[in-house]
């Protein structure tokens, strides 16, 4: 069930590129090793499950884009030994902390590789000791303003190490919910906690199950204290199971609830919080006289049915609890503070959830890649993809020429590939294919390309990918200038952050809305769950100012049109309504918008 091979070859080849870039060794060899772990990771079988047989399977590695042979025969051997030797020299090589280091924000190789060999530093508690001392600052392009940054990202780091983000979590709670699932088939087993709220750190795992037949739960509590990803047992009952888990070089504790299928919705709805929510809750069953509790809703002061045989009024379903104290279906991801009935008020609460996108409302992505830049699928495989995943319209939008390392257009290749683009588009009648561009927005505001050549595309997604430590006021201008600029559709990743590991710019968003909102620019929440930029925090604050925002996967890859899911959730949980999302609308109402801002945003 799980994909632990693949996740062990990829970190192999990461780690294979860090370290030739630690040692100040080619450049090509690195950048060759981060195409094949990028290939990796894109694979959605186990690599070693390819071929029946070593020849089968080297034929089928080789056929994969961005897999050469001396790839292959690193896979093979991996395949075959359980390690890859140049992956060991490395290892012995270069010291594990500075693998680490590279992970600090503002941090590159070459600034990682003076650290080691003029201070010694070999690690992050290295790091904060040489910082203390003084002594970084007299190193090349390493003053007092570098200094002060790395300070703040360390101290980032801290606040986000012992969180696991969302495309790890989710993954690895799947795969233990389904694996209780294939033990007894009828159970019923759900995940819970912060991962079904679709928060982007996950501190925990919890899972709820219930069954009829206490052999049953037993089974079940076996299969999950028993996983392979165990490395502690914390506790092993009848109604709970705590344990740590090892997964992708993560650690994280897992909890599993057990019970009967009668308290399984108030269970549910216990476990899945947040605090706040299941306070609310309760208060609202007081005041009918009712007791609310993980074992369902009781009338008075009736106790707790495993103690003394009490008969919960509701407990099964979780909309029975909500329907039970007078209120509509609350969906996990908006069980927060800010979405509490008594603040935002019944009626608007309900006019809210009436009014809340969903997934299956997306019919459009507008901001994907293709083999032009750094994307794995040619058009006609991108089509292909689109079609199986319902879209009605695609917008290939590859990287502009600033974007060196991704393989970013020249003006000339840009404007063959938008030849190419409208030429399949002309015999589509299912698929409505648009030709654009991320664009990117240079660090004085500017965009790369000039506007006689943006107004040749249909889409234009601008977002900032270098400088993303500039000051608030120096970036507020800067994605303002984008934002205002009248061939800018969609402002993409408008922070550029990276979830646990960069912070991005801290703009006045704000200003952001107002400015968006004014020009019929869309913002970005760029569903990959690495990103999920923008955050769940400043999306609402857009919902408020009445923004458009675009959802889009930002998709590399076939697996990552899968992204989605990830940036609805964020959506629902800043209660964004389905008609200010861009990707909702009819292509004919879209293309509206996208040949006059203003026209579209009036029509809302």
């Amino acid at each position: 069930m799980s994909n632990d091979v693949n996740k062990a070859l990829q970190r192999a080849f990461e780690e294979l590129a860090d370290g030739l870039d630690l040692l100040g060794e080619s450049s090509f060899r690195s950048a060759s090793h981060r195409r094949v772990a990028r290939a990796i990771g894109d694979l959605t079988a186990p690599i070693d499950q390819l071929g029946d047989d070593p020849a089968q399977l080297r034929a089928r590695l080789e056929a994969i884009p961005g897999i050469g042979e001396g790839a292959t025969r690193r896979i093979l051997e991996f395949v075959e030994h359980g390690e890859i030797a140049d992956h060991v020299e490395i290892l012995e090589r270069v010291p594990g902390g500075l693998f680490q280091l590279l992970q600090v924000p503002g941090l590159g190789p070459k600034a990682v590789r003076t650290l080691w060999q003029e201070l010694g530093v070999q690690g992050v508690d290295d790091l904060r000791r040489e910082l203390d001392s003084g002594r970084v600052e007299s190193l090349p392009r390493m003053g007092r303003k570098t200094v002060q940054n790395l300070r703040s990202a360390l101290e980032f780091l801290t606040r986000t190490r012992d969180r696991l983000p969302v495309a790890l979590a989710m993954p690895l709670a799947l795969d233990l919910r389904d694996g209780l699932r294939s033990v007894e088939p009828e159970a019923r087993v759900e995940i819970a906690g912060s991962l079904r709220r679709g928060v982007e750190t996950i501190g925990d795992l919890d899972l709820v199950a219930a069954h009829h037949d206490p052999a049953a739960r037993r089974r079940l509590a076996e299969a999950f204290v028993n996983d392979g990803r165990v490395t502690d047992v914390l506790a092993s009952g009848e109604r709970k199971c705590s344990v740590r888990l090892s997964a992708g070089g993560h650690a994280i504790q897992a909890d599993l609830r057990l019970g009967e299928p009668a308290a399984f919705g108030a269970a549910l709805h216990y476990f899945t919080g947040s605090k706040e929510h299941n306070v609310l809750m309760r208060q609202i069953a007081i005041g009918f006289g009712r007791r609310l509790n993980e074992y369902g809703l009781f009338e008075g002061d009736e106790p707790r049915p495993q103690d003394h045989g009490g008969t919960p009024l509701a407990g099964a379903e979780e909309a029975e609890l909500y329907d039970a104290l007078g209120l509509p279906f609350i969906p996990a991801e908006l069980r927060e503070e800010a979405f509490d009935p008594a603040r935002v008020g019944l009626e608007a609460l309900r006019d809210l959830l009436a009014r809340l996108i969903d997934e299956d409302q997306i019919v459009a992505d507008l901001h994907t890649h293709s083999t032009a830049s750094d994307g794995r699928h040619s058009l006609e495989e991108l089509v292909a993809i689109a079609r199986r995943r319902g879209l009605a319209v695609l917008a290939v939008t590859d990287h502009s020429r600033s974007s060196v390392l991704a393989g970013g257009l020249e003006i000339d290749a840009l404007r063959e590939h938008v030849a190419a683009i409208r030429e399949l588009a002309a015999g589509l009648d299912d698929l409505v294919l648009l030709a654009g561009a991320e664009v990117d927005i240079l660090p004085d505001g500017s965009l790369d390309y000039p506007d006689e050549v943006l107004a040749e595309l249909d889409v234009v997604v601008a977002s900032p990918h270098v400088s993303l430590s500039q000051d608030r006021a120096t970036a507020t201008r800067r994605l303002l200038a984008a934002i205002r600029n009248p061939h800018v559709h969609i402002l993409g990743h408008p922070t550029g952050r990276i979830v646990g590991r960069r912070r991005g710019l801290q703009p006045d968003i704000d200003a952001l809305c107002a400015a968006a909102s004014e020009h019929g620019t869309a913002l970005e929440l760029n569903a990959n769950p690495r990103r999920l930029d923008l955050d769940d925090a400043a999306l609402r604050r857009a919902v408020e100012v009445g923004c458009l925002v675009a959802i889009d996967t930002d998709a590399h890859s076939d697996a990552q049109f899968g992204y989605l899911s990830y940036g609805v959730r964020t959506a629902r949980r800043a209660g964004l309504p389905a008609d200010s999302c861009v990707n909702t609308w009819e292509p004919e109402r879209l293309r509206d918008w996208l040949a006059d801002k203003s026209v579209g945003a009036r029509g809302r």
